[in-house]
């Protein structure tokens, strides 16, 4: 994961928010219930909501492939409620997915509903391969968590596991105005502590049904992944869904001061949300600097506000150079051009220049270091180390002598012509190591030999038989 990145913000105009125009297009639905085996043949019936070529139930879906979102609702509040939700999102290119289980008043089982939430995350890829779907052959392989109140709190109990390797195509979380679930023994903020994965918390300054200090800020603070945080001024717990009830009453009796309509508030969210939803789950570059002018187009009061694209430096060991970022894979380039099979965080230069190395982390964007100028004569590479191989060539055992009168500790790496590096160790010998080189096939390599202390190094050409 990236390093901690994080946001605060508070929306202080809301009607000068760049609006995000809305794709025009129809949304199909259908309903099915899916069975939990793992929980006695649960069932959970879910709305499914979609691009389509004309509105109606079970009609054709668009040509594409369109990521997941798994939705929450709040408590005692039904999945159409949430009418704004799909109106926003389907059109701009989502498949919207509501269960419809744990909605009454009484004996709600919150850790329930987050295996309901968590149970779709995974299934929903099978859906996209059901024939039988209205959605066949037009899921894309990435997904997210979202929820209002009791199903964003949810989201976060579904959340601690799915950051790990539980589903690849999870992406991010969003939780708006997520309420701390504490009953049935599971707590919101608490599952939180163990949520890595990019996290958009939407908050109403004015809520007093989930007053944001005692609920959204708890669960923020503990999030240890890039995550922001999305103060609405004025705004109040329910405007985040469609008229209820339920929740409208109970907003009545505790919230005050609530300065804004439901359609700024809901506005205000899309126009944050999207992008960042662009951005996770459609791996569009561009959409992340438009969720940051979202933001800085606004009049905002801000604490803690960084960007949302981490920087990247490059770390020169004796030359052997080290991308700052963690990935899930780079690629190397020298004087902005690509360096074939140069594709690990570290690369050794041999070759005077200018050096940068695009680091990928969640999507498909590139995350482009600052660029570094490197000269070998920053390194002293001496032929009269008297570090020497044996035998040459050499087959599964390659002995290295060092010279005793070295200082360790010593670096021994070998590397391909590619500049990739293959073998690796540290080590306090002043003798002879022994290097098991079983896995290197036959072919052409270097041993680069290093004294850190000294930092004197040497490159040996190798040829394994």
């Amino acid at each position: 994961m990236p390093s901690l990145i994080f946001a605060f913000v508070i929306i202080t105009n809301l009607l000068s928010v760049c609006v995000v125009v809305q794709a025009q297009g129809q949304i199909g639905n259908y309903t099915l219930t899916v069975q939990d085996s793992a929980r006695g043949n649960r069932n959970i019936e879910t709305a499914v909501y979609y691009p389509a070529l004309s509105s109606g139930t079970g009609t054709t879906i668009d040509t594409g492939q369109y990521p997941i979102i798994v939705f929450g609702h709040g408590f005692a509040m039904n999945w159409n409620a949430y009418q704004n939700i799909w109106e926003a999102l389907v059109p701009n290119g989502y498949i919207v997915v509501f269960p419809k289980t744990e909605s009454g008043l009484f004996s709600v089982n919150h850790q329930e509903f987050a295996w309901d939430l968590q149970f779709l995350v995974k299934y929903m890829q099978v859906e996209g391969q059901n024939t039988n779907a209205p959605i066949y052959n037009a899921v894309a392989a990435s997904t997210a968590l979202m929820g209002h109140s009791m199903g964003g709190g949810a989201a976060f109990l579904a959340a601690d596991s799915l950051c790990t390797a539980f589903d690849s195509t999870f992406k991010t979380i969003i939780g708006l105005a997520p309420a701390e679930s504490n009953s049935n023994g599971v707590s919101s903020i608490i599952s939180a502590l163990q949520v890595t994965c990019p996290s958009l918390i939407f908050s109403g300054s004015q809520d007093g049904v989930t007053p944001p200090s005692v609920h959204h800020l708890p669960i923020f603070n503990n999030i240890s992944g890039c995550k922001t945080f999305v103060s609405i001024l004025g705004g109040g717990h329910c405007y985040f869904a469609g008229p209820n009830f339920n929740c409208d009453f109970g907003e009545s009796v505790s919230s005050t001061g609530i300065s804004i309509s439901r359609t700024q508030q809901q506005m205000t969210c899309s126009n944050i949300l999207i992008p960042w939803l662009d951005y996770y789950l459609k791996n569009d570059c561009a959409a992340l600097g438009i969720f940051s002018d979202s933001i800085a187009s606004s009049v905002v009061s801000t604490q803690q506000l960084c960007t949302a694209i981490p920087t990247v430096q490059i770390i020169d060991s004796a030359g052997s150079l080290t991308a700052s970022l963690q990935g899930s894979s780079y690629q190397w380039y020298l004087n902005d051009s690509l360096l074939a099979g140069a594709i690990n965080r570290s690369f050794v230069a041999q070759t005077n220049g200018v050096y940068t190395v695009a680091v990928f982390t969640q999507t498909a964007c590139p995350i482009l270091s600052d660029a570094y100028l490197f000269s070998v004569n920053s390194i002293i590479y001496q032929d009269a180390l008297d570090v020497k191989v044996y035998p040459q060539p050499f087959n599964d055992i390659l002995n290295v002598r060092i010279n005793p009168n070295l200082t360790p500790p010593f670096r021994i790496r070998i590397y391909d012509v590619r500049g990739q590096c293959l073998k690796q160790i540290t080590t306090n010998h002043q003798q002879i190591v022994q290097l098991d080189t079983k896995d290197i096939e036959h072919g052409v390599y270097y041993l680069h030999f290093l004294s850190d202390a000294q930092r004197v190094g040497q490159y040996i050409q190798l040829i394994k038989s």
